[in-house]
């Protein structure tokens, strides 16, 4: 987890150094390089292509295509730092998610912990105008999307590949990305096309290792591991893009981050 943790925060600053080419487009990249890569390994370890629990598989192509979409709008429309923190309230939504899905219990007290981190979003959004309403409200559909992919991955534990949990991302999100791009269409030139190669590469990479954790270790444990990621957001906001943000909205990214780590790391 704290790798993919690592490379996803390289994939997050390689998105943002592109904010010409829309964020659907990205995604297309993304997604046909993560496609191809996937089924050549699959075929290579003679894993069967479509899995088990195709219903299920489908639905984490699904969720994982919303909150991708959504959170790379958010990437290129909004300060990192706060894209990264708001994308933070996912593992929130997977523990309250995971009571219905996988029969996880919680604790009332974590019910105070949630309030914690959303009180956190709201400080964000209150104290920072380059944040819109709508943009807020993408970034809570992006980690609702997310809370659904994650607990889906855990109900897939010991019946799939993780490479196979993988395929159905892509395969789900290209040819919605390709329709969606038909419209927006910005051709690629220069340094562009090695940005989106290394979009590809990173996530590619950064996704196989957060299945893999995904898979077998608790929800919310698992999850306190990739919040190093908003260290890496500050430092790269601050000194690749020159993002800086006031004292409230870094009181705000606290409270995020404090009420998830309280409920990651309580007992129950």
């Amino acid at each position: 987890m704290l790798l993919a943790g690592f490379l996803f925060a390289l994939m997050n600053v390689s998105v943002k150094l592109i904010p010409h080419i829309p964020a659907i487009e990205i995604i297309l990249f993304r997604s046909v390089l993560s496609f191809f890569m996937t089924f050549i390994v699959l075929k290579r370890l003679k894993v069967p292509l479509f899995g088990n629990n195709r219903s299920l598989l489908i639905t984490r192509g699904i969720a994982g295509s919303v909150g991708l979409i959504a959170f790379f709008y958010n990437l290129q429309t909004i300060p990192l730092a706060s894209a990264v923190t708001i994308n933070y309230l996912a593992p929130i939504f997977t523990t309250i998610l995971g009571i219905f899905i996988v029969g996880e219990k919680v604790a009332k007290r974590k019910y105070l912990y949630f309030g914690v981190s959303f009180l956190g979003v709201l400080i964000i959004k209150g104290f920072d105008p380059r944040i819109s309403v709508f943009d807020l409200s993408i970034g809570l559909v992006a980690s609702l999307a997310m809370g659904v992919a994650y607990n889906v991955i855990r109900k897939l534990k010991n019946s799939e590949h993780p490479l196979v949990i993988m395929f159905y991302f892509p395969l789900i999100t290209t040819p919605i990305a390709a329709l969606i791009s038909y419209f927006v269409w910005v051709m690629p030139v220069g340094w562009d096309w090695v940005v989106l190669l290394v979009v590809g590469v990173l996530t590619q990479a950064a996704q196989y290792f957060m299945t893999l954790a995904y898979q077998n270790a608790n929800l919310s444990k698992i999850s306190s591991l990739s919040y190093i990621g908003i260290v890496y957001a500050l430092g790269f906001g601050f000194f690749v893009f020159d993002e800086t943000y006031t004292l409230m909205t870094y009181l705000g990214m606290l409270l995020v981050l404090g009420g998830v780590l309280l409920n990651v790391t309580s007992k129950k």
